[in-house]
């Protein structure tokens, strides 16, 4: 069910005659009513007029509609209800209606921080950029000052190649025309990190800026302390599927897109085999798993000098006794050695 509360025919006529600079697409899912409205204010305080934005609430079967509680929103807002289908599908539903230049995902629970925000819109205004990224805070309070600066862009490819990159498709505001045909995998819980890359490597003028521009109220999902031992091996296997996926995708690229995209597969392969360790502190699975990455061309990971905890951590990976400080230290290793 798709309700559009624009029912002026004159925002009509202007949103047919001008489209909106940003179209900012909410997922909501039984969020409190109280943050996804936070949410709605964040975008609504910014300086883009209401012509200049579109606001689309994509409901993925909430036990209750929010759509009683968001009158005031009436005369900008598109809500759209359809059944629980994940987190993916909304954000492809929202996709599908979205009529504005650039695209912002926001997850309901989230908000954006309108100071470091504007920064990126001014960014949209005047630098025609394809994709601007930014940091998540998820302390607003410590967000660091923002000063002037003048940030070049570069290529999507460019930026892959030289740094570990933000799986978060929130952590970015980028033209929809570059999507084309890509979408949200419907198979999969950690589905930006299959979205992410392939999106970053189709910008030719990408604006990095390293400013905490989101507020970021959790990781999402299931605790992983909390997670039963179905759920953490659905995890597990959805991050093999997507470098599986990445892996076949890189062998299809240009030589410089497919370098960029190596280094994705191995930085998602180091989280993968992480995750492993710090979910099961088994042994005898995790080489059971190594070996199946070997057997595909994905274990032992390619010498390279990506970060400091991609050196250490590959090369501890290499031997047995490696391995089993590993499954003794996770995640005490993880955090002391975080440099992405």
């Amino acid at each position: 069910m798709q309700i559009n509360y624009k029912i002026s025919t004159a925002n009509m006529d202007t949103r047919n005659k001008h489209l909106p600079l940003v179209s900012f697409v909410v997922t909501y899912h039984n969020e409190e009513i109280s943050l996804l409205r936070k949410c709605l204010d964040s975008i609504a305080s910014l300086s883009l007029s209401k012509e200049e934005r579109e606001i689309i609430v994509v409901d993925d079967g909430a036990d209750i509609s929010p759509v009683n509680e968001l009158d005031d929103y009436a005369d900008e807002l598109i809500y759209v209800r359809q059944p629980n289908r994940g987190l993916g599908m909304a954000r492809n539903m929202g996709i599908s209606i979205a009529t504005g230049i650039f695209l912002q995902f926001v997850n309901s629970d989230d908000y954006l921080l309108a100071k470091a925000y504007e920064k990126c819109l001014d960014i949209v205004r005047f630098k025609d950029p394809d994709i601007v990224m930014f940091n998540f805070s998820h302390n607003e309070s410590k967000a660091k000052d923002i000063d002037a600066f003048n940030p070049q862009p570069i290529t999507g490819t460019e930026y892959m190649r030289n740094n570990s990159l933000r799986g978060k498709a929130c952590a970015y505001v980028f033209k929809r025309d570059i999507l084309h045909n890509l979408r949200f995998p419907n198979d999969i819980v950690n589905e930006d990190e299959e979205f992410t890359p392939q999106l970053v490597l189709r910008s030719e003028r990408l604006y990095n800026l390293d400013i905490p521009a989101y507020f970021h109220r959790g990781q999402g999902g299931v605790p992983k302390h909390k997670e039963d031992k179905r759920q953490s091996l659905k995890r597990l296997d959805d991050t093999l599927t997507v470098i599986r996926r990445l892996n076949r995708r890189a062998d299809t690229l240009p030589y410089e897109e497919r370098q960029a995209m190596n280094r994705k597969v191995a930085q998602l392969t180091m989280d993968y085999l992480s995750d492993i360790i710090v979910s099961t502190r088994s042994r005898h699975f995790l080489n059971e798993r190594l070996e199946e990455l070997e057997s595909e061309g994905l274990f032992p990971l390619p010498d390279k000098s990506y970060t400091k905890k991609y050196i250490l951590f590959s090369r501890m990976m290499k031997s047995s006794t490696g391995r089993g400080i590993l499954l003794l230290t996770l995640p005490m290793f993880s955090k002391r050695t975080n440099n992405y």
